[in-house]
């Protein structure tokens, strides 16, 4: 059986892309943050098609050998892998467009309500909307399995 020699230099371009796309990722304006999912999910099919091996014929049964038929699942895998980053890119343009449309900039702020519990957390204090009636969902489930 012959081992499969991927090209190197596609696996440096989609480790890259996958590089690239996950610094944008953790950016806060979302046009970076679109891109990033745009990068990353294009160096992701790359990195599919190279594991995926040497293009060979369609895979049909009974059409040729199965050692000439090419495999299908990446192929699969690959359109899966754009339907998910096409709905996620969508999704992202949408909150930039909401984002860009009320504010006029696409950078996500920080929010009000995390920056009162941190100030909270540190003077050792709870807000005012804190029952200690009431128990936490992990401490019911927790209860509960044990019961």
């Amino acid at each position: 059986m012959n081992a499969i020699e991927p090209s190197l230099t596609l696996v440096v371009v989609g480790g890259f892309l996958v590089a690239a796309g996950a610094y944008l990722l953790l950016e806060r304006a979302l046009t970076q943050v679109l891109l990033g999912i745009v990068l990353a999910s294009n160096g992701v099919a790359t990195l599919y098609l190279v594991a995926s091996g040497p293009a060979k014929g369609a895979p049909f049964v009974g059409a040729r050998p199965p050692d000439e038929m090419s495999d299908p699942l990446p192929q699969a895998m690959v359109l899966t892998a754009i339907v998910i980053a096409l709905a996620s890119v969508a999704f992202v343009l949408s909150l930039a467009y909401r984002q860009w449309r009320i504010t006029g900039s696409d950078d996500v702020p920080d929010d009000a309500e995390d920056e009162l519990i941190k100030r909270l957390a540190e003077r050792d204090q709870t807000s005012s909307t804190y029952d200690p009636d009431t128990q936490s969902t992990t401490e019911a489930e927790e209860e509960d399995a044990t019961a």
